[in-house]
């Protein structure tokens, strides 16, 4: 059998359905094939095993197959592919065709056997498969061409078309992507295009009937679901939990394993050990052997074995095989330590239920050392964080009626442990902050005021006690309570306390309530009230009020600019094309000539316009189109306003004015109205254009773009009294129906041209004076009207400011950007209107140059009086300091320690297995040239790590903006 098998793997690609037809022949073992002696005739074959009936139908269908394969044909190139899948419980399998004549002929086929857990899929995941895997075969051949694919299911179809896929379906339609496919549902079978297939073909519509004498025995991968161990009520029994944990870098690993007694959930033993070079299920196997040490000790009655590794619980229950060598010797060790424990259970839990093992673990780690726990303040520790108690229920001996119910909805109900009891954690938090609250000295003193212990206070503190003793009260665990003017008869009173918060916790509870997802970063007064129902400290509206003012996510990304700043007025010219201003509409749609740009050039004199569409807006683009539009029709200017965008900024254009004998007028950063004749100009011609563009795609705009600048250059100018093509030219166009009518009189005209030119040039003096005074009133009552309303701000020369910018870059949304940046010192005041800051060895990249509009001064509050300690700083204990781990304090330097000068980058480094990313920070070691990357896990500078993060925010939300102009200063 081995023998003919491997005869056919070669013919396998011309046998249709080789894999379908010989899943029951690899089934076969070698010492099973004795019994296909026990098959005789006929009339025994149907009293034999039913699997050698299989097998011996498959073998004779096999044998016919290879006397009668079809005939294949080579790929045609010029002839559409088609590929028909097929699927069935057990196996898939392609067929690659094309039509020659009229008829269908095989290319190829592709087969295989499903695996385990590929049984459970539908019969259309099973078609992908086959699809998938004939585009495998045949990728070089099929890449880049049409396909029609035959499919029994129209499912098919619509997986190629959606895009809200998970899992498998959203990694094979990703994968299917690439390919163009028509997929095309047979109703009848392949009737459409199997019918002309040639008949040695197998037709679909017969397969499915034909294979069922030849079914191997495949049984789909099922997950065996374990219940949770019960526990009796008053059962006295142990339960072990243990953990593992490993890192690469350091080739170390830790475990540990703590022994609970039920039913009172106390700990009877706990311990953690280091060993060097350990995988994480090596680390885990030998947290359950410690665990098993930790029993040695004890009476053989019940126990429960809990763990957070589901490898290493199942190869203990033996529902899974054990292959990796390291750790087959430690499961045998396990295996025989747990015989001694006749009444076990082994039971696999979420890492959240297992916290007490794995902090175990992970301080050890950390440590690089293990512990035996002996400490009663460790023990509280591990009871409070132990969640176990939550999976192991408790049996009712009650009588129980069952019942078959079926509900529209239910919802799990979680039992609380009693190590996380509301009354417990409430017990440790008080005793922290009570703690905290005797190191601050007039807290202390009112507590020993109200408690009668006045021997000890000086008459000084005596009598401040006593001003304020009515409105506070000393609560259960020591803790002082603000009541406020509640009398001492009112039954509210004990309701209305409010906890008293000593000045080291201030800030703690400011960003608990301001800045963390519970407080959403509300704005002052929001802040206050939430504190204030619950908690009280003097001054506690003004620690409010600088925490939420001095905060920079708030400050960045809230607001807009309430400064206004005064307006010296527009630039103004005397003469046509004296100053022109330059600007661009971006981002419009491929046009089918190509242009993506429309560049708009503007006389301030005129106000008249020439618009030239472009594919780009480079520096020598702009300068090509210039020469060509406006040079050669009016000649050089003598300045060009524009606003600071890199293409205008650039070398080449600044040269190219130079040549030209023109200055540039840029105007400062990020003040658009500086510029607003070209940009009003811009929103006329946007609107004009959009009336004519017709093309569904909007790729026929620049047909009208150059030509609508007639219609804006012959209308009616209301300031300047007259049109733009009279001031440049002396005289009004004619527009087509106008040159077509017999319009205007001819009776009393200039014979002789010199009088012609004269009063041609006569009434063009008296135009341009009368613009030159109505345009300079104009740009002076603008100025005034603005300058009217404008008050008076503080910005001055030395003035800390936050710089506001309002341009996205493409890709990012506006509303989440943070659009104050900085903060900037004011280096001088450039007028009354403008400030410079100081941009220098700083890595911001803009124009020093900014309008006070943009400007907002950043917050400063004065030092609040520091709160006495009765405590030395260095010895003063910090909040939650029993829940960090000790390599987290500040020590005096080992002889393997560093400390860190500065940090300058960072990466991201391994994941963890729970998917976490760690991350890697290059260090600059103190005394040393030469940098390193250190393993977050690694550091102990929070202060310097806070910092970083906080200059790698504010420089990611910087680089959203549209900022990056050149910063040197022409004016």
């Amino acid at each position: 059998m081995q023998s003919f098998l491997g005869s056919l793997n070669y013919y396998s690609r011309f046998i249709e359905d080789f894999a379908v037809y010989a899943a029951v022949l690899y089934e076969l073992r070698e010492v099973d094939f004795h019994e296909i002696n026990c098959i005789g005739n006929a009339d025994q074959t149907g009293k034999a095993n039913d699997r050698w009936v299989r097998a011996k139908t498959a073998f004779n269908l096999l044998k016919s197959k290879l006397v009668t394969t079809p005939i294949l044909r080579h790929f045609d190139s010029d002839r559409q592919p088609v590929i028909v899948v097929y699927a069935n419980k057990w196996a898939i399998s392609a067929a690659l065709v094309q039509e020659h004549e009229g008829t269908y002929w095989p290319v190829i086929f592709t087969s295989r056997t499903l695996k385990s857990n590929e049984l459970n899929y539908g019969m259309v995941d099973k078609e992908v498969l086959a699809l998938l895997r004939i585009l495998d075969v045949c990728y070089t051949t099929l890449t880049n061409r049409s396909i029609k694919v035959l499919s029994r299911y129209s499912t098919l179809a619509w997986l190629l078309k959606s895009t809200g896929f998970q899992g498998r379906l959203g990694r094979w339609a990703a994968l299917l992507s690439e390919w163009t496919m028509e997929i095309r549902k047979c109703t009848k079978g392949e009737d459409e295009i199997l019918g002309a297939i040639a008949a040695s073909i197998t037709p679909r519509s017969k397969v499915d009937d034909a294979l069922i004498a030849i079914a191997p025995v495949k049984e789909p991968k099922q997950t065996i679901a374990k219940l949770p161990p019960t526990v009796g009520l008053d059962e006295r029994l142990l339960v072990v939990s243990f953990d593992g944990s490993a890192r690469v870098k350091r080739s170390a690993g830790a475990y540990s394993a703590i022994v609970w007694q039920l039913p009172e959930w106390s700990i009877v033993a706990a311990a953690s050990e280091f060993t060097v070079d350990l995988t994480v299920n090596e680390a885990e196997y030998r947290g359950l052997l410690l665990g098993f040490k930790l029993l040695s000790d004890q009476d053989k009655g019940r126990v429960i074995i809990c763990g957070d590794s589901n490898l290493i619980i199942r190869q203990m229950r033996g529902e899974i095989d054990c292959k990796a060598p390291g750790l087959q010797v430690l499961r045998e060790k396990a295996m025989g330590r747990l015989k001694a424990w006749p009444t076990h259970d082994l039971l696999h839990v979420k890492r959240d239920w297992n916290q007490s093992a794995d902090r175990l673990a992970s301080t050890a780690l950390q440590r690089e050392a293990g512990a035996i726990v002996s400490a009663e303040g460790e023990i509280d520790d591990l009871i409070a964080i132990n969640r176990l108690g939550e999976v192991l229920k408790t049996a009712n001996d009650d009588s129980i009626v069952q019942v078959t119910a079926v509900t529209r909805s239910a919802r799990r109900t979680r039992q609380v442990s009693a190590s996380l009891q509301e009354t417990i954690v409430q017990r440790m938090r008080s005793e922290r902050i009570a703690r905290a609250q005797n190191e601050e000295k007039w807290i202390g003193d009112l507590k020993a005021y109200l408690r009668g212990d006045v021997a000890d206070l000086s008459s000084k503190d005596a009598r401040l006690c006593a001003k304020i003793a009515g409105d506070y009260d000393v609560g259960e665990g020591d803790l002082l309570f603000y009541c406020g003017n509640i009398t001492r008869t009112d039954e509210n009173r004990d309701s209305m306390a409010r906890l008293v918060v000593p000045a080291t916790l201030h800030q703690d509870f400011l960003h608990h309530y301001h800045a963390s997802l519970e407080g959403g970063h509300q704005g002052i007064g929001r802040t206050y009230q939430r504190i204030k129902a619950h908690f009280h400290w003097r001054g506690l509206f003004k620690s409010v009020q600088r925490f939420v003012g001095e905060c920079l996510d708030c400050e960045t990304g809230k607001g807009r600019p309430v400064v206004q700043g005064e307006s010296p007025g527009n630039v103004q010219a005397t003469y046509p094309f004296q100053i022109i201003a330059m600007d661009h509409i971006p981002s419009l749609p491929k046009s089918f000539k190509g242009n993506t740009e429309l560049l708009v050039w503007v006389d301030l004199f005129s106000g008249y316009v020439i618009a030239k569409a472009s594919a780009s807006r480079t520096a020598q683009t702009i300068a090509e189109n210039y020469e060509e539009c406006v040079f050669r029709r009016f000649g050089a200017s003598e300045a060009i306003r524009h606003d600071r965008e890199p293409g205008f900024m650039s070398d080449f254009f600044r040269a190219f004015n130079r040549i030209m004998g023109q200055r540039q007028r840029a105007t400062m950063a990020y003040r658009p109205q500086a510029n607003g004749t070209a940009e009003r100009m811009v929103q006329t011609l946007t609107r004009a254009l959009k009336m004519y563009v017709a093309d569904t795609n909007q790729q026929d705009w620049d047909e009208y773009a150059e030509r609508l600048t007639f219609a804006i250059n012959t209308a009616h100018d209301r300031v300047r009294g007259d049109t733009p093509f009279y001031f440049v030219h002396g005289w009004d166009p004619r527009s087509t129906l106008e040159a077509s009518l017999p319009l205007g009189s001819t009776r009393r005209c200039d014979h002789e041209p010199r009088r012609w030119r004269y009063h041609i040039q006569q009434q063009y003096q008296r135009a341009r004076k009368e613009v030159n005074e109505r345009v300079k009133a104009a740009i002076q009552a603008r100025a005034d009207q603005h300058n009217e309303g404008v008050r008076p701000h503080e910005i001055e020369a030395g003035t800390r400011v936050w710089l506001y910018l309002d341009r996205v870059k493409e890709g990012y949304a506006r509303k989440l950007a943070h659009m104050w940046h900085g903060p900037f010192r004011v280096i001088e005041m450039v007028g009354r209107y403008a400030a410079r800051l100081e941009v220098a060895h700083t890595e911001y990249r803009l124009f020093p140059i900014v309008h006070v509009s943009k400007l907002k001064k950043v917050k400063s509050f004065p030092d609040r009086p520091n709160a006495t300690l009765t405590t030395h700083e260095e010895n003063r204990f910090d909040f939650d300091e029993a829940l960090l781990p000790e390599d987290s304090w500040e020590n005096d330097l080992g002889d393997n320690e560093f400390e860190v000068e500065k940090i300058v980058d960072v990466r991201s480094g391994r994941k963890t297995r729970y998917g976490r990313v760690h991350r890697e920070y290059q260090i600059y070691w103190k005394g040393y040239a030469d940098p390193s990357w250190v393993d977050e896990a690694d550091l102990n500078c929070g202060a310097l790590l806070y910092e970083f993060e906080r200059n790698r925010t504010s420089r990611s939300r910087f680089g959203v903006m549209q900022s990056h102009e050149v910063a040197e200063d022409n004016q």
